[in-house]
């Protein structure tokens, strides 16, 4: 292991912030900074040696290999962590605009929805990550509450209740359980975890992170997150009979006063039910 890997590694251990999925992410991120350094010729480098001409050269090399807006941003996510802990902050620009990198496009009237086929769940041979999957997209769960997920706790018969140790930024939430479908998840997984979580008593959250990666990426699914797209999508048609604008429905411009009314009431639902505080954020998975 070259010495700028390894003192990254290090880095990352003695700095838990965020999540386990978001420290995990970070180092996985880190380690192929690292190793793009090294490809581009920056050899012999520290932790610590951070400088204006290694970031302009990562952005270049991902701007030329075509890489997404997103993908790009959560790598210089990553980069300014990075400065911070080893107190470089000022050799990364401020914003991202410095480097020519535009806005995220978060409204799109192109559905990204993805359904998990029972053909596909079938080729997941652990039992455990295809309960997650399944409930991931049963009630739009994210992968990492899907994995920490404990039915007996948050099973309350006609909701779900998070714990805040599950979810993005510690916001505990409610869910509806609607339908006979739900339910017969539920009960499943009630099965397979008894009092325990959906994480064996032989792992940690990281390492059946690693096998839900491990198995998803064997069995040739992605963009999974499309599966809280796809819940989403499905309760907006449920609460306003309307499919949404990114599934072919009415855009906001063509709704009646009384139906855009309804429109706001079912977006500030399904906000809710995501995890999220903001209606805005709806437009992401629904389109406007």
């Amino acid at each position: 292991m070259r010495d700028l890997n390894y003192q990254l590694k290090t880095l990352c251990r003695s700095n838990r912030d965020g999540s386990y999925a978001t420290q995990a992410q970070r180092q996985r991120m880190l380690d192929l900074i690292s190793n793009q350094l090294h490809e581009l010729g920056f050899r012999a480098m520290s932790a610590q040696s951070l400088k204006p001409k290694h970031v302009e050269a990562l952005i270049k090399h991902w701007q030329d290999a075509n890489l997404a807006v997103a993908t790009i941003k959560n790598r210089m996510t990553a980069l300014r962590w990075w400065a911070e802990k080893v107190n470089r902050q000022n050799v990364i620009a401020r914003t991202n605009d410095h480097y020519g990198i535009p806005d995220r496009q978060f409204v799109s009237n192109v559905s990204k929805a993805r359904v998990v086929s029972a053909e596909a769940l079938a080729d997941i041979k652990d039992a455990h990550v295809r309960m997650s999957l399944e409930l991931q997209q049963a009630f739009g769960l994210r992968r990492e509450e899907a994995i920490k997920f404990v039915p007996s706790y948050a099973d309350r018969g006609d909701q779900l209740t998070l714990k805040d140790s599950w979810t993005k930024g510690g916001k505990a939430r409610e869910i509806p359980i609607r339908t006979d479908a739900q339910r017969e998840v539920l009960n499943r997984a009630h099965q397979l975890a008894g009092r325990g979580s959906l994480i064996p008593p032989n792992r940690n959250y990281v390492q059946q992170l690693r096998v839900y990666e491990g198995h998803t990426s064997r069995a040739g699914l992605s963009k999974l997150h499309g599966l809280r797209h796809a819940y989403a999508q499905q309760r907006y048609q449920e609460l306003t009979g309307l499919p949404c604008p990114a599934a072919g429905g009415p855009v906001s411009t063509q709704l009646a006063p009384g139906q855009k009314q309804t429109d706001r009431a079912a977006r500030l639902t399904i906000s809710r039910e995501l995890g999220h505080e903001r209606e805005a954020v709806t437009a992401i998975y629904l389109g406007r």
